[in-house]
């Protein structure tokens, strides 16, 4: 960014990722060590967004505790009074700016109480990084702190990695797609079990599904590791530390064709199968001629994306199959994922987006997009965070063959919509 400040942000938080990775772990509590309001904006951020309730709690630190405790009180204090109310199987403990700044040793703070609970630190400051960085930093530490070195394979196993930016519906798609090829899939995290919007017995409690703390104990014995996503490709090169047995496959972004072609014919190879299954092959018939189909509507079409990077790649890569002619793209934070875009690339906010507004038709954003897009009179597509004015978000799937013909055909209905 080449501005001295940010205005009218685009970014999001690291601990808002890290929060987001725990909630994705069955039976966890995040234990956010921070002020009181970092935890509540985040918990209706996410409430609203997902229509779900969230699963948070907060050290609460306030003026008097940063000087005087050294972080060993606040989190204990914390801890003893999440497990007076619930019983939870692991507590992810993530830091905000205050804290860091401060320097709560948390590693510390974490060993003084693994007697009494199951515990995984990680240091997410909001003065670096984002959404997708914390998010990953949370793996990170999850893969680091909990899995257990292996020698030995299951061929039958396969570990997805995905983005902070893959919905609940994408991650669940994914897996489905990988269990095609006779493989048993574990995603970490897991959200399409517990934000997918499922009417659960008691929700809020804690996270009201994910993988378990048992199933990611062993999951260095999986055949297979899938990263999806820049941002968690050194997710999964730690797993191959934890067991160099394991083969990994990395994809930046599994939107549209070439992508999809690539993914399935990784999977072909790697399990030595010469043909996919049908509905594989149904599917990617169906995108060739949605890519016929909405050509006209896209075709030529100027259009601007402010998303997370690997959401950025992802939607660039869909849309530009038809035609699209993306002029410029504006990521919150800095990524190696935006290098291969030969657009206009913009590390800034949503004055940037106006900026670039009015020579493009259409604006692929969050919710905060609408009121630009409604003064400058252009089209909007809604994505990544937050989505507050529809339902549903958690299902909406962009990913492989399918993903992809119902972003094409959702985008080509907006445009024609746009110019009528």
């Amino acid at each position: 960014m080449t501005k001295p400040l940010q205005i009218n942000p685009l970014k999001l938080s690291q601990p808002m990722g890290a929060l987001l990775a725990f909630l994705g772990i069955k039976n966890t509590m995040p234990l956010m060590h921070g002020a009181q309001g970092c935890a509540s904006f985040s918990k209706v951020f996410f409430t609203r967004h997902f229509n779900d309730p969230i699963a948070v709690q907060t050290t609460a630190v306030n003026d008097i505790t940063a000087i005087v405790d050294g972080g060993d009180y606040s989190i204990s204090e914390a801890v003893k009074n999440i497990t007076k109310k619930v019983k939870p199987d692991l507590v992810g403990l993530f830091t905000t700016g205050l804290t860091e700044t401060k320097g709560d040793d948390i590693k510390g703070a974490a060993y003084l109480l693994k007697d009494t609970q199951k515990m995984v630190y990680v240091h997410t400051p909001d003065f670096e990084g984002g959404l997708e960085s914390g998010f990953a930093k949370a793996i990170e530490a999850i893969i680091e702190q909990l899995v257990e070195p292996q020698n030995n394979i299951d061929e039958r196993k396969a570990l997805l990695i995905p983005n902070v930016n893959m919905t609940p519906i994408e991650i669940e798609k994914l897996k489905e797609q990988i269990s095609l090829f006779g493989f048993e899939p574990f995603a970490l995290p897991d959200l399409s079990d517990s934000l997918d919007g499922h009417l659960g017995l008691k929700q809020g409690a804690l996270s009201s599904g994910g993988i378990s703390i048992e199933e990611i104990k062993k999951l260095a014995e999986c055949a297979l590791v899938i990263s999806v996503g820049n941002s968690v490709e050194k997710c999964a090169q730690m797993m191959k530390e934890k067991n160099p047995s394991l083969t990994h496959l990395h994809f930046d972004s599994l939107g549209g064709l070439s992508n999809s072609d690539k993914f399935y014919k990784a999977l072909l190879e790697f399990k030595h199968i010469d043909t996919p299954s049908p509905s594989i092959v149904r599917w990617r018939k169906r995108l060739q001629d949605a890519l016929l189909d909405t050509h006209f509507a896209i075709g030529g079409a100027n259009v601007i994306v402010a998303l997370e990077p690997d959401q950025i790649l992802s939607v660039v890569s869909t849309i530009t199959e038809a035609g699209a002619n993306v002029k410029t793209v504006i990521s919150p934070t800095k990524s190696s994922a935006l290098d291969t875009l030969t657009c206009k690339v913009i590390i800034g906010d949503f004055e940037d987006v106006e900026n670039e507004l009015e020579q493009n038709d259409l604006l692929i954003s969050n919710f905060h997009g609408e009121r630009l897009t409604k003064k400058h009179n252009k089209a909007l597509m809604l994505r990544g965070f937050p989505n507050y004015e529809g339902l549903g978000y958690q299902l909406k799937n962009d990913f492989l063959y399918e993903g992809s013909t119902y972003l094409l055909f959702e985008i080509a209905n907006i445009l024609e919509h746009y110019k009528h």
